[in-house]
């Protein structure tokens, strides 16, 4: 999907139905609308609050439609799945968001840059997908030493550690930042 078009439809399908929703939303789309990357993803992550069964309804209904017009669209396109996140992120992530798309019906917020770069940073680490991304982020060799810290305590697998400090010397490496 193109997640500014589809959003934009999106907004008007919710709008046409009396819902609304103010959300924050990670990943490919929140990367989008932020300008960072100008790519394809196949669903819209909303991190906070819960999707309310109305909107979830909503959103399978619209997927539906947009299968009749020739798109690809999952009816579980518009998720939570990242929602577990916020109990990881530093106290005070609320207070940083950043409006990424205002429209009549939704209203879409991302993470601050630190927050963010934390979760492409700990899915590039957990599912090794998110390189390019990371790269399209361009965090300073500052950014990275203050988040590795964090980043080595979310998971309590023994190995976690030293595979995140190989991964961060790869992206360094890869964003040419001297190892």
């Amino acid at each position: 999907m193109n997640p500014k078009e589809t959003i934009k439809l999106f907004d008007d399908f919710l709008d046409q139905r009396g819902l609304s929703l103010n959300a924050v939303v990670v990943g490919g789309t929140a990367l989008s609308l932020l300008g960072v990357v100008s790519r394809q993803t196949r669903d819209c992550d909303v991190l906070d609050p819960q999707i309310p069964e109305d909107v979830k309804s909503t959103a399978r209904d619209f997927a539906a439609s947009r299968r009749a017009a020739g798109e690809s669209l999952d009816d579980d396109w518009f998720n939570n799945g990242p929602a577990s996140l916020t109990r990881q992120l530093p106290d005070g992530w609320k207070e940083r968001l950043e409006q990424v798309f205002a429209g009549k019906a939704l209203i879409l917020n991302s993470l601050g840059r630190s927050e963010l770069l934390m979760s492409k940073l700990f899915a590039l680490c957990d599912r090794g997908v998110d390189i390019q991304d990371c790269i399209a982020l361009g965090p300073t060799p500052d950014e990275l030493d203050r988040i590795l810290p964090w980043l080595s305590e979310q998971d309590l697998n023994r190995d976690w550690p030293a595979h995140v400090r190989a991964t961060m010397t790869d992206l360094a490496r890869r964003l040419g930042h001297a190892v």
